[in-house]
């Protein structure tokens, strides 16, 4: 007799990552799966840069768990991993790097495997300074899979950055938490959650009600799709709206700024946003002139740009600092105008004493030296003052004059078009019309930071064609940080004046 019932389907097999992204939500773990080409998934340069830096990290840790043996085959080849983890396990090493294993329907890849003198030690390498919640259950899967798989896993670690480690002297570069008591804890319920995951696959898109699950641990790439399209002027636009009181007033029936009563008690920021968008016009307090009184020509307009790397490769630097690696200056002369300096790393070599060198010359004469966010600058010179302490007088006098413009337009200014933020993205093209990042290739700080690694750090690969045009972008994309100041503080001026004709 020919059987006619339909075959159960095959189970679709859970991973490490998998798994994580399961217990963040299952309607984003069914999508990742049954849609793995959608355009949710495609990495930004930062996360492809972050991927990258991580497998460095990870890399880099086996030097300091040292003798052990690299399963080194290509990453979709999953089954020849495990088959040649076992293999490997018969001989007598030390530790497997990169070590496979498969039960229960699920792949584990473990950093490093840690021969003891009872078991074997499962250590997981994070490219983060610290050991973060979420590192937990990635551990206790990966315990839960090896122990069903034979092998005898007597302890568990998170090997992680150290930020107290300053360059040239890398031998405290990682941290070493064992956590075996944690992830005991943690395997509770490991297997029953992979069971629930593994039957949620075979099955429709779950339904999932959104919620802070959306963003924690991390964003969800999909919720654009999940969550609904909001109207203008939303209440949860309102200036750092904590989110929870966003959904108090929408339960209230103020779903928009437009609906808030005019008794409702608001910040002072809030209350010129809500005055805003309900006139549809510029809300421009009369204290904004009092406010620009510390912007004294001549004035120095400066924006840094900087890397980020994980392992630091310059004297002094801790992993992950923020070094800066490029400003821009648009400097007042007295009967000149306005004139333009700039300076951007070209090469993988220590940047900072150069960059200080041409900094210091680039602010001569100016009386304030005004940056958007300045704490971010601040910071900036402060490293600078540190790594090249010849100039850290000429350095600390540029720090003393710093002035910030952020603030000004905060407690003084909204603009409807401003949606809740005051980053200069935003305040710009509404202040300025005409003037914004639309016309250059590298248009955020995010790509800006990735770029200049690749051209500090890969130039020397680098087509030159290609490198000089890189350069190109970057140092416009600098100088229009600059060049939008100056046009936010002429507007502002021009403001002040025209509020002052009001009274």
């Amino acid at each position: 007799m020919i059987n006619l019932q339909p075959m159960a389907p095959d189970p679709v097999p859970l991973s490490k990552s998998r798994y994580l992204n399961g217990l963040q939500c299952h309607k984003q773990l069914w999508w990742r799966v049954h849609e793995p080409d959608a355009p949710e998934l495609a990495l930004t340069p930062g996360q492809q840069n972050l991927f990258a830096q991580g497998r460095d990290v990870g890399a880099r840790a086996r030097d300091y768990v040292p003798g052990g043996e690299l399963i080194d085959l290509p990453s979709h080849e999953y089954d020849n991993k495990v088959a040649a983890t076992r293999e490997a396990l018969t001989r007598d090493v030390p530790a497997l790097y990169e070590a496979w294993f498969l039960a229960d329907d699920t792949y584990v890849g473990v950093d490093i495997l840690e021969r003891t003198s009872r078991g074997y030690k499962v250590i997981e390498v994070k490219a983060s300074n610290s050991r973060k919640p979420e590192h937990l259950p990635d551990v206790a899967v990966q315990v839960h899979v090896a122990r069903r798989a034979g092998l005898r896993v007597e302890q568990a670690e998170v090997m992680h950055l150290n930020g107290a480690c300053r360059h040239p002297d890398l031998s405290n570069l990682f941290v070493r938490e064992d956590v075996t008591p944690l992830v005991e804890t943690a395997l509770i319920g490991v297997g029953d959650q992979l069971a629930a995951q593994r039957q949620m696959l075979a099955g429709p898109l779950p339904e999932v009600a959104i919620g802070e699950h959306c963003t924690k641990p991390h964003d969800c790439p999909f919720i654009s799709r999940c969550w609904p399209k909001l109207p203008d002027h939303h209440v949860s636009s309102l200036y750092r709206i904590d989110r929870r009181r966003a959904v108090e007033l929408e339960a209230n029936g103020y779903a928009t700024i437009y609906d808030l009563p005019t008794d409702l008690e608001l910040s002072a920021v809030h209350a010129r946003q809500v005055k805003a968008i309900q006139t549809g016009q510029m809300v421009v307090e009369p204290s904004l002139k009092g406010a620009l009184a510390p912007f004294v020509s001549p004035l120095a307009y400066l924006d840094f740009e900087t890397v980020s790397l994980a392992i630091p490769r310059w004297p002094g630097c801790r992993p992950w600092q923020q070094v800066p690696v490029q400003f821009s200056v648009h400097l007042e002369e007295p009967g000149k105008g306005l004139s333009h300096r700039q300076w951007i790393a070209d090469g993988p070599d220590d940047p900072r004493p150069a960059l200080a060198e041409a900094l210091v010359e680039a602010c001569a004469g100016a009386r304030k030296v005004v940056a958007y966010y300045a704490s971010f600058e601040r910071e900036c010179v402060k490293q600078l003052r540190e790594a090249v302490p010849s100039l850290a007088k000429d350095l600390e006098r540029i720090e003393r004059r710093l002035v910030d413009l952020l603030p000004t337009i905060r407690n003084h200014v909204y603009h409807p078009d401003f949606g809740g933020a005051f980053s200069i993205k935003r305040t710009l093209p509404a202040l300025v019309p005409g003037l914004s990042y639309s016309d250059l290739k590298v248009q955020d700080g995010e790509v800006a930071t990735v770029e200049l690694q690749r051209l500090m750090l890969e130039g020397a690969n680098t087509r030159a064609v290609e490198r000089v045009a890189l350069r190109e972008d970057l140092l416009r994309y600098c100088e229009r940080d600059t060049w939008a100041m100056v046009k936010l503080l002429e507007t502002l001026r021009s403001l002040a004046v025209d509020q002052l004709e009001l009274f």
